[in-house]
């Protein structure tokens, strides 16, 4: 049995959650299995598997070494498909990670599109607004919104997202609706941070081709997209948002634009991915894909 035999049945083992349904469906015997599982953790000199008698569960060092053998054999399987064409040329898995608003109003709603022209991937979306580790977490691509920190990642940009000011008619009959930058201090903002602990800038506008902050009072203070609409919905104060996401909204009537005249600048939107020789084609598809897709939302 070779290497990559193993692999695969240490991958089974740990999707299936057990050696015994691992035999039947690669339709080995349980010993087979299981001292394959055994000659591999040997080899490694840790322990890839929790066996009881009800489950067998990986340990954080087999969690890991799955990832890891997850994307060999899924290289290894687009390696051997490289010289075929058409929808089925692309095979394996793809993890991707972006904002959770990016995730369930841009991709998820054409993601079906992606996958019926490629059937053979599989696709794990991580949609969180905190900064992932690319290569420690083991993801293929990021997308990113905001300046970028990385520079050890590749950074392929697509663009700017464009912001507005909004606040809910509750929340402006409250306090009124401002007019100037002196309103302001009369108002209340919903601060956004990436990390809690982080300082909030304040409200940011662009003035003479640089960014102004001018700092607000608020009480509530967020760290995700979804709050930050939230809050603004149930009448906490002003929001700074992309305009893709505010803009369904201020149709429906349940939020209002203020301050059109001071528009914070728009952030870029970055790719990004570690420095590989060569990029699976799989990811590249993926990125390509999704630069196309997002394009009808961004500044060039």
């Amino acid at each position: 049995m070779d290497s990559l035999d193993t692999l695969r049945i240490f991958l089974r083992v740990a999707d299936l959650g057990g050696f015994a349904r691992a035999s039947a469906s690669l339709e080995l015997s349980k010993a087979a299995v299981s001292m394959a599982v055994q000659r591999l953790e040997a080899s490694l000199d840790t322990q890839l598997f929790h066996r009881t008698t009800r489950k067998v569960q990986l340990t954080p060092d087999g969690q890991v070494f799955y990832e890891r053998a997850r994307d060999l054999l899924d290289d290894m399987d687009e390696l051997h498909g490289m010289f075929r064409h058409g929808k089925h040329a692309l095979k394996g898995r793809l993890r991707v990670d972006m904002p959770a608003g990016v995730a369930q109003q841009m991709v998820l709603p054409r993601l079906p599109e992606f996958l019926a022209a490629h059937p053979d991937l599989s696709i794990e979306i991580s949609g969180t607004d905190r900064r992932v580790d690319l290569v420690r977490e083991g993801f293929d691509c990021v997308i990113r919104i905001g300046p970028l920190e990385d520079s050890s990642l590749v950074a392929r940009p697509l663009g700017t997202l464009p912001l507005l000011n909004c606040a809910s008619p509750d929340y402006l009959r409250a306090y009124g609706t401002p007019r100037t930058v002196a309103d302001l201090a009369s108002h209340r903002l919903i601060h956004f941070v990436g990390t809690f602990g982080q300082r909030s800038s304040g409200f940011e506008y662009v003035e003479d081709g640089s960014t102004v902050a001018v700092p607000m009072q608020g009480a509530v203070t967020v760290n995700n997209g979804h709050s930050y609409e939230a809050a603004a919905l149930a009448g906490l104060g002003i929001v700074q948002a992309p305009s893709h996401t505010m803009r369904p909204l201020i149709d429906a009537g349940v939020l209002v634009e203020i301050l059109p005249d001071l528009q914070p600048a728009a952030m870029p939107v970055t790719l990004l991915y570690a420095q590989r020789r060569n990029l699976p084609l799989r990811v590249r598809a993926f990125m390509d894909w999704v630069a196309t897709l997002l394009s009808p939302f961004l500044r060039s």
